[in-house]
Order: C-alpha cells, then sequence, then structure tokens
C-alpha cells in the first residue's frame, strides 16, 4: 500500500477541524474532497482555506501560483443525501479522514457510508480524540483498513499527530499513513487505542489536581495559574486553558477517560467544573467561565506567594510525571513518543519525563506518596515504573 503526493485526500466534516485538515493537505500538493451533511459548513471551510492561503501569499510563504493551483485542487460536496455525487467524490479518493462530531453512532454511520462508495484499498481515518478506534472500525466491513490520525487544533499550525491503530488496523496501513502525515510536515507519534490516547491521558492531572487544589481552598485558580506560568513555564495556566478549549470539550474529555478507564480516581471529573458547563459558562466562547472574558472585566490578581507557589507546582507535576510514567509502564506510547507529544501537542515547557528525572523521580515518588497518605485515596499511587526507576536511578530516556 502506498500513499503520497498524487494520492487524492478526503475529509468528512467541514467545521474547523476538518477545514484545517484540507488544508494541510492542500498545501502539500493533494488533490482534496471536502463534504459535510451542512452546506453552510463546506462554505464557510472553503471561504478560511482561501483566506489562509491569501494570508500565506501576502507573508511570502507561497506565491500566488500556488496558492490558486492549492484552491484549484479544492472540491467539495455540500450534503450527503445525494449518493452518485459522493460516490463519485469520495471513489477516488486513496485516505478519507473523518473529522465530524465526537458521537461514536454519528462516526460509524459515516464509515458505513465511507464504506459503501470507497476503492477496497482506500484507508478510512478517523480524527477522533476520545472515542475508541476499535469500537469505530468494529462497524466497517474492513476493519484492517481504520486508523486513528489525531490532529490538534488548529491543524494548520500545531505540529503534532498521534497515530492510533486499532486491534484490527493493518500493519501497511500504519506504514502507509504515517510517513504521508510526516511529509505534511508534522511530527508523528505512535499510541496505543487506550483511552485519551497520549496527550489527553497524560494531560489530565495539569487540569484534575489544580481543579482539586482549587476546591480545597488551597489557591484560588488565578494564583494557581501564576504559579504553573511563572513557575513552571507553562505557556497558560490550567484555568486560563480551560476557558480557551471550553468548559464543555474539557469536560467531555475528562469524562470519556473516567468512563473508559472504569472510573480510575485519577481521572474522576471535577463537579465545579460540570457546575460551569450546566450553568453555560463554557470559557471564552461564552463569555464566562472561571475568568470574566466580558469586555472592560477586571482579571482578579494572584497571590504572587512563591513559597505557595512551588507548593501548586510541585502537586501539580508530580501527579504529571507520574501520569507520564504510567503511560510507558502500560504500553500507551514509548518514552521519547510521550515527550514529543506533550512538547508538541500541548506545548509543554519541556518533557515530563525529563523534568521528572530532573528534580528527582524519589523526589516526585515522596510527594505523590505524602498525598496518598493524607488522602487515602487511590487516586494518589506511584507508578510502578517510576517507583522502579526512583529506587535504581537508572533514566527511562536513556534504557
Amino acid at each position: 500500500m502506498t500513499l503520497d503526493q498524487n494520492s487524492t485526500i478526503g475529509v468528512v466534516g467541514a467545521g474547523a477541524m476538518g477545514g484545517g485538515i484540507a488544508q494541510v493537505a492542500l498545501r502539500h500538493g493533494h488533490a482534496v474532497v471536502l463534504a459535510d451533511a451542512r452546506p453552510e459548513a463546506v462554505d464557510r471551510a472553503v471561504a478560511a482555506i482561501g483566506a489562509a492561503f491569501a494570508r500565506e501569499v501576502e507573508k511570502g510563504r507561497m506565491t500566488g501560483e500556488e496558492a490558486e493551483s492549492a484552491r484549484g485542487r479544492l472540491s467539495v460536496v455540500r450534503g450527503v443525501d445525494d449518493r452518485e455525487g459522493f460516490a463519485a467524490a469520495f471513489g477516488r479518493c486513496a485516505l478519507v479522514i473523518e473529522a465530524v462530531v465526537e458521537d461514536l453512532a454519528v462516526k460509524r454511520g459515516t464509515f458505513e457510508r465511507l464504506e459503501s462508495v470507497v476503492a477496497d484499498d482506500c484507508v478510512l481515518a478517523t480524527n477522533t480524540s476520545s472515542l475508541s478506534v476499535a469500537s469505530i472500525a468494529g462497524g466497517c466491513r474492513r476493519p484492517g483498513r481504520v486508523v486513528g490520525v489525531h490532529f490538534f487544533n488548529p491543524a494548520p499550525v500545531m505540529p503534532l499527530v498521534e497515530i492510533v491503530p486499532a486491534l484490527a488496523t493493518a500493519p501497511d496501513v500504519v506504514a502507509a499513513v504515517r510517513p504521508l502525515v510526516d511529509g505534511w510536515g508534522k511530527t508523528t507519534v505512535l499510541a496505543s487505542d487506550t483511552p485519551g490516547f497520549i496527550v489527553n491521558r497524560v494531560a489530565r492531572p495539569y487540569y484534575g489536581e489544580s481543579l482539586r487544589l482549587l476546591d480545597e481552598g488551597v489557591a484560588s485558580a488565578a494564583t494557581i495559574d501564576w504559579a504553573m506560568r511563572e513557575l513552571g513555564g507553562f505557556r497558560m495556566g490550567p484555568f486560563e486553558l480551560m476557558d480557551f478549549i471550553g468548559h464543555d470539550v474539557n469536560f467531555a474529555v475528562t469524562r470519556s477517560v473516567y468512563e473508559q478507564t472504569f472510573h480510575d480516581p485519577r481521572y474522576r471529573p471535577s463537579i465545579t467544573q460540570q457546575r460551569l458547563v450546566e450553568a453555560g459558562r463554557l470559557g471564552r466562547k461564552s463569555g464566562h467561565g472561571f475568568y470574566d472574558h466580558r469586555d472592560g472585566a477586571a482579571k482578579p490578581e494572584p497571590a504572587r506567594d512563591e513559597v505557595l507557589g512551588g507548593r501548586l507546582l510541585e502537586r501539580v507535576l508530580a501527579m504529571l510525571v507520574n501520569e507520564a510514567f504510567d503511560a510507558v509502564h502500560w504500553g500507551v506510547a514509548s518514552a521519547a513518543d510521550v515527550e514529543l507529544a506533550m512538547t508538541k501537542g500541548v506545548n509543554y515547557p519541556r518533557g515530563l519525563i525529563a523534568w521528572g528525572e530532573q528534580l528527582g523521580l524519589a523526589r516526585v515518588a515522596a510527594t505523590i506518596d505524602a498525598l496518598r497518605e493524607r488522602y487515602q485515596e487511590d487516586r494518589y499511587r506511584v507508578s510502578p515504573l517510576l517507583r522502579e526507576r526512583a529506587a535504581s536511578g537508572a533514566s527511562l530516556l536513556r534504557a
């Protein structure tokens, strides 16, 4: 199986993510078919892609001819009820990437429709961020050609793509898809088909432990954000980031990981965040979340207590490092891919495994042990791999 620049790429779902993926493929010379059940979504995506290429020309990163050629390689399907038109458009695709709503029934229905029109050797990829790739592939006649290809938003900008083979995914599908996406200027990592893959699993403590600190009254949201940003070097504090992502999205991912791990307490959602969602305080997009984003609203001041800030950072960071080691322990990904995923996918200031080794793994383990002693909760348990490396002193990255 071969995928190359001459391969036609299909994208189903013309929202921000689908439109972004289409833009990436066009930028790298492919003919692209973009479809959505909502004609207005297709029109918005086409306009956004055209505007993006115009900006590239203005900045000197594309010539006018290149931009015109890229726009000319895009064909669209407005609505999916025209079976003949849908079949004609997607029947010539070598790879189709699904980027529809995060709903298993909708995704399986999309793949059923695609399987009825694509060639037998067409690869079907899902951009799911939280659903099992195996569960999506399970509804297909040919599950071996289904693979997870998880871009991060915005797809044209974010460098990371998680490649996720399901239980039945054929090895030659992964061998064809990964170099293709690498050729699009992306950094790919290989993740097992486990809840949250790499990034959405390993990043959970950044939100969850920060919410726990807030709920306990240890510090305000502004103070925790200040500590993570100014003392830890993170680009955004956890509450700023949740407001930016949207609490509906962030809470849904947390709940999905929690439910798919059979209610592992490490991933338990926060009632505080659930109440924000129920109240419609979704963050920036609604004008209010943990912070008031309306015009003229004053942002609360942090305490700027470096002793307190250091304690906050150490607790959250210990849980993040532990989660990174546990991901390697359970075969979610290699240590190298975990490091890449967290620096390229969510812009952490450094890889968590290296960060933990720099701090001292015995210190990280001791921090979690102290939390377990205090709370008597299984939420605070040291990964066996972290405990082993803390005792031996051997670096996981040089293993």
